[in-house]
Formats: structure tokens, sequence, C-alpha cells
């Protein structure tokens, strides 16, 4: 046995003992164990603050700092179905922001959308127009002439039937735009008897059924049937002896109606204006001289429907009038026409007037063989020129050479006059020579007007 350096002795049994495992020593228990000389962990280390950045001095031209911009959102993509679906709303405006950025986008590389989005936006356009939607009243004259200067009518309208044929155009297109209620509107009809303005009430619909019956006095003539035939019960439809005058007719036609009249007078009045048209294109040159009673007077077809159409534009103007609807004169053409038309009628009128005492007596100048007396009517803007009315005979040609007095006014004002809307003591814009021819032209015009 040896000792070692540990003082203990060496058996030789060192060499077993060092490859055998060491099995520990009991443990002390749980009440015994001391906690008070077990280390406690170490705290984890606290985070190094970043060093403070020192600012640079700031120099006198710098302005203040510029706010950083945040990121754009990424762009919106969507299908080339879901960008189509959008036109529409991309032509009203009403994408959102990120929805109108994908649609543009798009255009700039689908040619179709691209046509298909003009087109929307020109029909916006014409959504958001600030012009008026009421049709033009020549519209219907503008297209018919620049399609008969293309391609004329087989059977054209006679010239001497135009102006009816425009002015029941451009009364059907304001019937047209009138509601149910309107067709009820008053309307106040206006006229002069002898000295005196008369007046009669009456409704949009009942104008309509005035202007119908009229009209008859031409259905008659050319052997139409009769419209006021049809609401007089037990009448026959052709030479039934009704009433020629207008205004009986019309009073006949009001007082027989089981009810005021409606909005289904339109029809029946379109038609008969229609079957006017059409007869007088048909029957040829001859017709126009054919002979249109009034009762009390006649005038020829030609001139009796000029007359219409005169009536038909009057009376258009009233109903506007009640149902605050915009309404033009007729053409300059076609109101010289009708101008040249009450001229031609003032001589006969003026004699009807000195015959019942409400206009001086005829004088002839010394003269021998002088034609009379003439007062030098001039209407001016639209359909103007120059008349000469004779004074004296209604048989007699107003001359220049002979000249009396002389009356200035517009084309318009003189209408209204001859309608009896204007009062002739307000007609006259400019007046010169005999006061007492002036006066008694003045109501001689007015004195033919009629209900």
């Amino acid at each position: 046995m040896t000792d070692d350096a540990d003082g203990r002795a060496d058996d030789g049994r060192d060499d077993e003992v060092r490859g055998a495992r060491r099995i520990p020593g009991p443990r002390a228990a749980a009440d015994d164990f001391d906690l008070s000389r077990v280390p406690l962990p170490e705290p984890p280390p606290e985070p190094k603050a970043p060093p403070e950045r020192v600012p640079e001095p700031k120099r006198a031209d710098d302005g203040p700092p510029e706010p950083s911009e945040p990121a754009p959102p990424p762009a919106l993509v969507l299908p080339h179905r879901v960008l189509k679906a959008l036109l529409g709303a991309w032509a009203l405006t009403a994408c959102s922001a990120e929805e109108t950025e994908a649609v543009e986008a798009h255009l700039t590389e689908c040619a179709p959308c691209a046509d298909e989005a003009l087109r929307l936006r020109d029909a916006v356009g014409l959504l958001h127009t600030d012009r008026t939607l009421d049709l033009d009243p020549m519209l219907r004259s503008r297209v018919l002439e620049n399609c008969l200067s293309r391609r004329p009518a087989k059977i054209p309208v006679p010239d001497w039937a135009a102006p009816y044929d425009a002015e029941t155009a451009r009364l059907d297109a304001l019937l047209r735009d009138i509601v149910g209620s309107e067709w009820h509107a008053p309307v106040r009809l206006k006229w002069f008897e002898g000295e005196e303005r008369a007046y009669r009430r009456t409704t949009v619909a009942g104008v309509i059924g005035h202007l119908m019956t009229v009209d008859g006095l031409v259905s008659t003539a050319l052997g139409l049937d009769d419209p006021l035939a049809e609401s007089v019960p037990g009448t026959p439809r052709r030479g039934s002896g009704l009433p020629l005058a207008p205004t009986a007719r019309t009073e006949t036609y009001w007082s027989s109606a089981e009810r005021p009249p409606t909005r289904a007078v339109r029809e029946p009045w379109r038609e008969q204006s229609h079957a006017l048209i059409r007869t007088v294109s048909f029957a040829g040159r001859g017709v126009s001289d054919l002979s249109v009673s009034y009762g009390d007077f006649a005038l020829p077809l030609q001139d009796a429907l000029l007359d219409r159409a005169f009536e038909c534009w009057v009376h258009a103007g009233d109903i506007a009038e009640a149902v605050d609807y915009p309404y033009e004169p007729p053409s300059a053409a076609h109101l010289h026409r009708m101008i040249d038309l009450a001229v031609r009628m003032l001589p006969a009128a003026l004699a009807v007037r000195r015959r019942a005492g409400l206009a001086g007596p005829a004088r002839r100048l010394v003269t021998a063989g002088a034609p009379g007396r003439s007062l030098h009517l001039e209407v001016e803007g639209s359909g103007g020129g120059d008349w000469y009315i004779a004074l004296d005979s209604p048989a007699a040609v107003g001359s220049p050479d002979h000249t009396v007095a002389q009356i200035a006014l517009d084309g318009v004002e003189f209408c209204q006059l001859v309608a009896g809307h204007v009062p002739p003591v307000e007609a006259a814009a400019g007046q010169r020579g005999d006061r007492e021819a002036i006066r008694d032209v003045l109501f001689a015009a007015a004195s033919l007007s009629r209900l």
C-alpha cells in the first residue's frame, strides 16, 4: 500500500474505482433547504438607447421642414369585365378615385372600351344640356323643306296651302306637350264687335273644338264630312244645312256637347287637317278658286286656307299663353301672305262700317276719273312690306299717287290688331296725314276679327 499525494492509502483498487460511476450523496429534506444560501439569477441586461442625434445647426435660408409623404396605395387591379361594367358610372363621374384611376388606365390599353367610353360621355353631355328641351316650332318646316329639296314629293302640297299645313303642324306640336289637366286650362278669346271688344271664356280643348268646327266650312266646300254634323244628334254627315257663320257653328258645337270638350278632340282635329291637306294636294290647280262660304261672305279656297292658317296661329298663341308655353310667329313668307289677305279685305270692311255709320263718308277727288283716296300702310319687321289701301270704294285699287295718310306698324302687331287682340287706338306706332282716314282703317282692321 502506498500513500498518494492526498495522504490516502493506495491499496491497488484505484484503477477499479476510477472507472465506476459516482453515486450522489443523500439530498437534504425540503424543510432543511436554506433559500438564503441560493444565489438569485442575474437580471437581463437593459437594451441600450440609440445615441441621440445632434441636430445640425439651422441655416438662415432653410425653410420649414418638409413633412414626410406616405407611400402611395397600390393601384386597384380589376378584371376586364368589371372595368367594362364601370364605364357607365365613369361617364357619370360616379366612380371612386381608385375605380376612376383603374378605368382610365384601362382605356389607354383597350380600344373597344375607349370607344364605348366616348359614346357614353357624349350621351351624358346630352343629358346635362342647359338648352331647353322644348321643340323648335319651325323644326317640322325645316325638316320638310330639307327633305323636299333633296327628293321632291310625288304629290307636293300646293304653295298656297303651305301656311295652313305649317300652322296646324306647329299647333299639333304644342298640343303634344300639353298634359291632361292643362286641357281644361281657361282660355280667354278676344275680338271686336262694332266699337267694343268682346270676350268669350272656354278651355284649351274648347279652342280646338272651335278650330275644328270652323275648318268644317272648308271640308264642306271640298265635299268632305262636316265634323259639326257628328256632334249634333240626328244630323246627316253631308248636306246637313247647318249654320255657316263661324260664330254660330262654334256656339252650336259648344252647346250640343254632352260635356265640355276634352283632350279627345285633338285626334279628330288632326285627322281633319290632314284630310284637307291631302285633298287639296290631289285635287289639282283648279281647286284653288273653289268658293268657300262663311255665311255673309265667301272666299276662294286658297284665301280660305290662308284665313284658317291665320286663325290657327292666333288661337295657338291664346293656348300657349294659358299654359305658359313659348310660341313663335309664323315664318316671314307666311306672315307676309296673312298680312296681304287682311289688306285685301280692308276696303270691303270699310264699306260695311260706312253703311253702318261707323266710318266717315266716301270722298272723291276733284279730278275726273281719279280712283279715289289711298292710305299707305307700311308694315315693318318680319313679313313686312308696303300696301296702298283704297278708302272710297271696295272695288278700287289703292294708288301711291293719291295717298292722304300713312300708318307704320310692326308685322306681328298688325296681325294682332286684325285678330282683335290689340285696341285700334293703341296699334299704330307711326301716323301721318288724314286723322279720320287713319282711324277708319284701324277700326276696320279690328272689325275683321271674330270668335
